[in-house]
């Protein structure tokens, strides 16, 4: 069965391959990824915003489930946590811990942790949280100690641990150094198992200052994209989804290519489950070959591919059409570097990567690939190179595009530092169109127009819009993961806001139609149907009957041609004879005239 099962997963491979050479990438997922919420919950984190503002925790809690219901759809085989510290209530399942409550185990995701979420958001879920686990001592030591049991006690593989600290105090012990060291001591017990421990901390009156406790506590960045101890405090919610966001999602590499040093390419890739309906059980898909005549399974063996060439049938086998397929080994080679004006948006012919240093599989591939992108990027050049991303892979000249590091005001990062791969069309690939002749615009119409434009020119940013026919696809899948009665409506971005158009533009539009359109032209209404003429008279032109003689039409009924007459001249020879018919459809009219003058 394995042999089976290897042998159609390549068939696949190489189906991908000849329909655009666009699959998603050999990822090699080695376990489960984990994240653990570690909430503060002091009395400080319920105190609500000014201008009505939510909460500190309230915020935290509107992240935490829009992660969790992200998961579902996405990533759903993931195992998730939620812990609160601080807390006078103690619940974990090792019983030693005081101020400490796990409401959520290490585990999958799924509907009711979601709406146990739900529960704890708004006025409502603080008085339930108050009730349920209240505000006491912390101690941040036994909060991380209790979260190292809940990595211990899973045996499953995981790949990668990551903990995020969610809290408005700088000082969560108020200078107890024996607490203060305690935390210390464990955050380098889980930073030494592999966990990434991350702190999201939040706006409080009087400011947060890292520095003196947590920047021993947290993880120092794993690469120059991951966020540093320079960031402010969040004081608004998109600004905390943001970096939990850019903490949380998972970067894989498509491939990863050696040449003088190494770097891995990435896609945007968009996961999308599909479920059955009614038992919400996700889809799998299966492959198999059977013989046309016969209905039997074929082996692998049995299988063969041909080429018809020079009018002859060439069998080859499965090794026959790998060797022909493999033009070199994987890698990148770089022939040449070409201005940046030289490179077209029609080259663009596919969705792009992006491609980044190595560091792990050759040393100074960092620092090299670093001085590759600042020179690029200083001159204004692409690299132009030949790409081979992987085995029986046809060669592909791409365009590497230096991109630099872009932050915002919080200092996370919107655009990281690296290459744009383009893959640049063939010669076959690039065709000739004959545009339609149309009248020319006059040079004042030019200029009202470019006038027009100007006032309706923004920046653009692509994150901006969403596809509202994906993200209500989200929502239906969201809706029947958590078996709610229907899904929540979607914005759609995409629209224009004319009232703000029209206000901006004003008179413009009024002149632009002045010159463009005759006075008496109404965009709105439609043109009044003309009537033809007769070259003759003044009244309106009628249609000439259609007849047929009647022995011609006997002569029709005697050889079967009445097919190769039209519709009205058939109902014109029913009239005439007196053939009564209840139809009016062809087949019809032509069986009363066979059964009237057949006889």
């Amino acid at each position: 069965m394995a042999e089976w099962n290897a042998y159609y997963r390549n068939e696949d491979d190489e189906e991908e391959q000849e329909e655009g050479e666009q699959s998603g990438g050999d990822y090699k997922i080695t376990g489960r990824d984990s994240l653990v919420f570690l909430v503060d919950a002091s009395k400080e984190m319920f105190i609500k915003g000014e201008d009505g503002q939510p909460s500190n925790f309230d915020m935290t809690m509107q992240v935490v489930r829009s992660v969790y219901a992200s998961k579902i759809i996405s990533s759903h085989r993931d195992l998730m946590a939620l812990v609160f510290y601080g807390t006078e209530q103690s619940k974990d399942p090792s019983k030693s811990f005081k101020h400490v409550y796990v409401y959520h185990d290490l585990d999958e995701p799924g509907a009711k942790r979601v709406q146990e979420v739900d529960a704890l958001r708004g006025g409502k879920g603080a008085q339930l949280a108050a009730e349920t686990m209240g505000s006491g001592e912390t101690s941040l030591g036994d909060a991380l100690w209790c979260c190292a049991n809940l990595y211990s006690d899973i045996k499953l593989r995981l790949s990668h641990k990551r903990l995020m600290i969610f809290t408005c105090r700088d000082k969560p012990h108020e200078g107890d150094s024996v607490k203060d060291r305690q935390a210390r001591t464990k955050s380098g017990d889980l930073k030494e198992t592999g966990v990434i421990i991350d702190l999201m901390h939040l706006m409080k009156p009087d400011g947060f200052d890292v520095a003196p406790f947590f920047r021993d506590i947290i993880s120092p960045p794993e690469d120059e994209s991951e966020l540093g101890l320079q960031l402010e405090p969040c004081d608004k919610l998109e600004d905390l989804q943001k970096r939990v966001r850019a903490k949380e999602q998972k970067k894989r590499a498509q491939c990863s290519l050696v040449t003088s040093f190494c770097f891995c390419i990435y896609n945007p890739v968009y996961l999308l489950s599909w479920f059955f309906v009614g038992i919400n059980v996700p889809v799998r898909s299966k492959t198999r070959t059977f013989h046309t005549q016969t209905g039997s399974l074929l082996l692998p063996s049995e299988i063969k591919k041909s080429q018809v060439y020079g009018k002859k049938q060439i069998v080859m086998e499965k090794d026959e059409v790998d060797a022909i397929k493999k033009f070199e080994d994987p890698g990148m080679f770089l022939i040449g570097f070409k201005p940046m004006e030289r490179l077209k948006r029609h080259h663009h012919i596919r969705p792009a990567a992006f491609i980044y240093p190595e560091e792990d599989e050759v040393k100074g591939s960092a620092c090299l690939f670093s001085a590759l992108l600042t020179k690029c990027h200083e001159r204004n050049v692409f690299a132009l190179c030949r790409c081979v991303s992987r085995r029986n892979y046809p060669p592909r000249f791409v365009a590497l595009v230096p991109q630099k590091e872009e932050v915002d005001e919080g200092k996370v990062q919107i655009s990281p530092s690296g290459f744009h791969v383009i893959y640049l069309p063939y010669a076959d690939d690039m065709r000739t169109l004959d545009p339609p002749q149309c009248p020319t615009a006059s040079q004042r119409q030019v200029d009202k127009m470019k006038e027009i434009v100007s006032k309706l020119r923004f920046k653009y940013r692509s994150d901006a819009f969403e596809n509202p026919v994906i993200q209500q696809q989200y929502r239906n899948l969201e809706a029947l993961a958590l078996d709610m009665m229907a899904p929540e409506d979607t914005e759609d971005l995409i629209m224009p806001k004319v009232d703000q158009m029209d206000q901006r533009l004003g008179p413009l539009v009024q002149e632009f139609k002045d010159l463009v359109y005759p006075a008496d032209y109404n965009p709105e209404g439609k043109p009044a149907a003309k009537r033809k003429t007769a070259d003759t008279g003044g009244g309106a032109e009628k249609k000439p009957k259609v007849e047929v003689p009647e022995d011609e039409l006997r002569a029709h009924v005697q050889n079967g041609t009445l097919g190769k007459l039209t519709v009205p001249v058939l109902k014109e020879a029913c009239k005439k004879f007196g053939v009564h018919t209840t139809g009016t459809k062809k087949q019809e009219l032509i069986d009363a005239l066979v059964d009237q003058l057949g006889q």
